[in-house]
């Protein structure tokens, strides 16, 4: 569209893609997007269907996009986590379910190591029903946060609390639990010298912890209920926080300097994943829908929306279509340019072949 700040240049083939991490290794730039399902030659159409039993793949860029460098054996794939800790790389990578029915939602969740050609198994922890990978670095100190569980009939004996590990020089030690039953996401940030972590959960309320040094102890209630993710953002001398929503309408929340309060509402539910850019005429926001409707009756093509802060709020600016979007990352390439990454996961007939597609921005 004329004046649009997201110009599309490249289409990824992809099944039901659920994030794209980008990262850094080796000065050679890659992309790693877990699948969570392939489609069944003649069975219906279900976004809880298919087989599951897929792949993670990691992307190298080069001249004319992006090209296969690896698959990693991640079933039912919902996140990739790239961090390092000193001269070592990992990828951590969550796992919804394995199966194409009954599934099975106690996959192990695997964390990968680099070694200098491509990503090898170093350490698998026990889950169910993984969503998110979170590094969240505290000083000295590596924890990682395993967000997880799902609460269906079936499921209640089975179902995990979230879990943060800890680094202890060789491999990933049970650090703390955390309270959930359809956790998704986590969000670590700082406010002053004080660390914060976000966490959300689908059907529990969302809670946002302090770090008191020893532990992460509850702090405030950020949402009742289905929530998905957050950002958070500085401007006009003001800390926002931002909880999307995905049966709800998601909302912007101010600290006011002991809390964090009711700024604004943004219209309408479908929301799945956010991320804040800091472009050369301002400060945008971009979310990425997911469905509206029921997981029988769905609709995935949506439009996802960019804002811009203006006059103390956030505006949308300019719309683009998602079907079935997962998730968004805001990267640069060689050039400096910024790129956006975003997953779909699911085609406007609810099938899982759905494109992850990288646009740049300027803005």
């Amino acid at each position: 569209m004329t004046g649009s700040r997201l110009t599309e240049l490249y289409r990824i083939p992809t099944s039901g893609a659920r994030a794209v991490e980008p990262f850094e290794l080796d000065g050679r730039s890659f992309l790693a997007i877990p699948q969570l399902a392939m489609d069944v030659p003649g069975a219906p159409a279900h976004m809880n269907g298919g087989d599951s039993n897929t792949d993670l793949l990691i992307l190298r860029a080069d001249a004319s996009g992006y090209q296969e460098h690896q698959r990693l054996p991640v079933p039912g794939g919902e996140d990739a986590e790239f961090f390092r800790i000193g001269d070592r790389a990992f990828l951590a990578a969550a796992s919804i379910r394995s199966g194409s029915g009954p599934y099975n939602f106690a996959p192990e969740q695997r964390i990968f190591s680099w070694d200098g050609d491509g990503f090898v198994p170093f350490q698998s922890v026990p889950g169910f029903a993984g969503k998110q990978w979170k590094h969240i670095p505290i000083g000295e100190r590596h924890f990682l946060g395993l967000a997880q569980g799902v609460s269906l009939p079936g499921t209640e004996a089975d179902n995990l609390p979230s879990r943060l590990y800890e680094w202890d020089g060789e491999r990933f030690a049970p650090f703390q639990d955390i309270s959930s039953q359809w956790a998704y996401n986590w969000h670590p940030f700082t406010l002053g010298d004080q660390h914060f972590l976000a966490h959300a959960d689908n059907v529990a309320p969302s809670m946002l912890f302090r770090w008191d040094g020893d532990t992460f102890v509850e702090y405030q209630e950020l949402a009742d209920r289905h929530c998905r993710a957050f950002a958070d953002f500085t401007a006009d001398g003001e800390h926002y926080l931002l909880v999307a929503r995905l049966q709800s309408e998601s909302e912007l929340l101010r600290w006011d300097g002991e809390r964090f309060v009711r700024h604004q509402k943004l219209d309408n539910p479908g929301a799945r994943e956010l991320a804040v850019i800091h472009g050369e005429r301002g400060l945008y926001v971009l979310r990425v829908n997911f469905i509206r409707g029921t997981p029988d009756a769905p609709t995935s093509a949506l439009t996802s929306q960019l804002y811009r802060w203006e006059s103390g709020a956030l505006h949308v600016v300019e719309e683009f279509p998602t079907t079935g979007g997962t998730d968004v990352a805001v990267f640069a390439d060689p050039a400096g340019d910024t790129l956006i990454g975003i997953s779909n996961s699911l085609s406007p007939d609810i099938r899982f072949a759905a494109d992850t597609r990288i646009y740049r921005f300027t803005g």
